[in-house]
């Protein structure tokens, strides 16, 4: 069952009337198939009509629906064989960031992302995606080994920000997010990343250093949470909606500023209503970007990472 946001109550409403006249339909006699065709209808239309004016702040609530497709979904969705490698050999292994070798299509990757978990106790266990500085080793330790063995690197980003609790500072988080933004950057093969939620702060700037940078329809990127912002220049965190707008956090904005390269659009309603379609076209967008990149050597590749970066808000 669809879990609806504030701003969905009336789509809500209709497709709970919709339920309802089914109900009575297949338990009695009466024909009242003409009069559900016509709900179902407007309840379609408010749906694209509702999701096509969405508000910066009501995307961000779509970018944190719980039921959006996760890391591990993409997973099972997008590749094959995928094979799964853990730890940072310093420390730990970080279950906010997850990646392994893969194959996408006919090509072997490395694929790493954010998992922020389904339900309460896979969420706890992967620390709601806000990944600690052994997660950011991993990351490196991954693209690295993709960077030996010429393998296209695949990023998926969805993290509200890296973890910013005390003990992540004294294991040296900012070093891990800088170390892991500039393995990105130094990478010879090609990298494709992916905003599929939310991409807050370094900490997702720390696995989208990529020479192309994806960000679904009605996921957000930016450098603070709304929240965040608001508690900031207004003392309140009540005014997240003005933040959002001010931040210009949508794709749509951050495609006309040059800091993503491609929009992947999502179904009618988003990703968590119909899943397996929008997992299918990232995958299409993203095997299309590398194979516009294929012919890249290495020093091509970081000039053109580089280039790309240098450029924003030139």
């Amino acid at each position: 069952m669809v879990s609806f946001l504030e701003f969905e109550k009336p789509i809500a409403e209709l497709e709970a009337r919709v339920i309802e006249l089914r109900a009575t339909a297949s338990a009695g006699d009466i024909d009242i198939s003409g009069e559900i065709d016509k709900l179902e209808q407007r309840a379609a239309k408010l749906l694209v009509d509702t999701y096509a004016k969405l508000t910066p702040w009501q995307k961000t609530q779509v970018a944190r629906h719980p039921d959006r497709p996760h890391f591990k979904d993409y997973v099972a969705g997008m590749f094959d064989n995928f094979m799964p490698l853990a730890g940072d050999r310093a420390f730990s292994d970080d279950q906010a960031i997850i990646g392994g070798l893969a194959m996408l299509g006919e090509r072997r990757v490395m694929v790493i992302g954010h998992e922020k978990g389904d339900d309460t106790a896979s969420r706890v266990r992967h620390n709601f995606g806000m990944a600690k500085p052994e997660g950011y080793r991993k990351a490196i330790r991954l693209m690295q080994l993709a960077d030996r063995f010429g393998l296209p690197v695949v990023t998926l980003v969805d993290t509200s920000g890296a973890f910013p609790g005390v003990q992540a500072e004294e294991r040296g988080q900012a070093e891990a997010i800088a170390r892991s933004t500039e393995q990105c950057l130094a990478l010879g093969v090609p990298m494709i990343a992916a905003v599929v939620g939310e991409g807050g702060s370094g900490g997702a700037v720390a696995l989208a250093a990529a020479n192309r940078v994806l960000m679904f329809e009605h996921a957000v990127y930016s450098v603070i949470s709304p929240e965040g912002c608001a508690s900031i220049l207004w003392r309140t965190a009540n005014r997240a909606s003005d933040a959002a707008t001010a931040m210009q956090v949508t794709a749509q904005h951050l495609k006309e500023l040059g800091v993503i390269d491609r929009i992947v659009f999502e179904p009618a309603g988003g990703a968590h209503r119909e899943p397996v379609q929008a997992i299918a076209s990232l995958g299409a967008a993203i095997g299309e970007e590398l194979d516009l990149l294929a012919g890249l050597g290495p020093q091509d590749l970081r000039t053109d990472r580089a280039d790309k970066f240098l450029a924003i808000g030139a």
